[in-house]
């Protein structure tokens, strides 16, 4: 049996965000704790302590690097010898550039397997009015981003917004003052619903399409602007195309297109795979290619468009 990895997981965010505290919590949980010793690489101290009593029932170790020069290889390696660990964390100073870590060289079977960025609700609007570049460079490529001390009258949308046009596969959680996760879009949707025509950014075409599945009566007889590509039968004369998008519904071998039919005189002119941006009428009526009744689209608008900077389609 071949040896197992040392999966490390990497947690940053400006200062005060809410890393330890999310440490904390994580350490707390039972089923998070392993036979094997954890390794806790700390790079910035904060309000909050690490609470001892689980660091103990845990076996995590702690080591400290104040300075950017010291989070190298060799500093690596060197814990690495010391401690053996079957796992480790790093909270990260994202002042030291995310870049840096990504690039670093990590010690034999070490291997980054998860990057969270916490951001402090609270003083969102200012570190990304003043820190934009950081920001950008801290969330770029995380698989997870926590806004914690969410209040209830807070843009989530927009939060959520300013995430995914720079990284669209993080997963974007919201949790509230009290410690309590928030269902953000549990009753509504990160774009609005009483406009003529309800825009669809690039986004969030992916819950505005399990939306149309699961809601039908939210956009009947409603106009919707979105943006997809081209997919249509080969019979020169069919008025009917599917505008639509690929989506990694599991992991990057399971790709599926999304779409819904869409009728227009135009069709048989639109060249297949060309990007365009649809207007259209949303009608619920039989569709012999559903089998059933479903969304039927009448366009009164298509336009060729660029591609969007990220063409494949998430759900988060």
């Amino acid at each position: 049996m071949p040896e197992r990895g040392v999966p490390v997981y990497l947690i940053t965010g400006f200062i005060e965000s809410g890393k330890t505290s999310f440490l904390n919590y994580t350490l707390a949980e039972r089923n998070f704790r392993i036979p094997g010793r954890t390794l806790l690489i700390k790079c910035e101290d904060g309000e909050v302590d690490y609470n001892e009593r689980d660091l103990r029932a845990g076996k995590v170790v702690v080591e400290s690097i104040e300075n950017q020069e010291d989070m190298n290889p060799e500093t690596l390696q060197k814990f690495d010898r010391k401690y053996r660990p079957a796992r480790v964390l790093i909270e990260y100073n994202p002042l030291w550039g995310i870049g840096n870590m990504y690039q670093m060289e990590l010690p034999d079977k070490w291997e980054l397997v998860q990057h969270i960025t916490t951001v402090d609700a609270s003083t969102f609007k200012v570190y990304l009015n003043n820190m934009r570049s950081i920001f950008t460079d801290m969330i770029n490529g995380a698989d997870m981003v926590v806004f914690n001390r969410c209040k209830k009258d807070d843009p989530l949308a927009s939060f959520r917004r300013s995430v995914k046009v720079v990284s669209p596969m993080s997963d974007v959680l919201f949790e509230g003052e009290d410690g309590n996760m928030i269902d953000a879009f549990e009753d509504t949707m990160p774009y609005a619903l009483d406009t003529d025509p309800i825009v669809i950014d690039d986004i969030d075409y992916g819950l505005w399409y399990m939306d149309m599945r699961d809601h039908p009566e939210r956009y009947t007889n409603k106009r919707v602007q979105f943006k997809g590509v081209v997919l249509k039968s080969r019979e020169d004369e069919n008025e009917f195309f599917v505008p639509g998008r690929k989506a990694m519904t599991c992991c990057a071998d399971d790709i599926r297109f999304l779409g819904f039919m869409c009728k227009s005189k135009e069709a048989p002119m639109l060249p297949m795979g060309e990007w365009v941006l649809v207007t259209a009428t949303v009608k619920q009526e039989f569709n012999k290619m559903y089998d059933e009744v479903g969304p039927v689209l009448y366009a009164e608008d298509i336009r060729a468009v660029a591609a969007p900077k990220e063409e494949l389609v998430f759900f988060s």
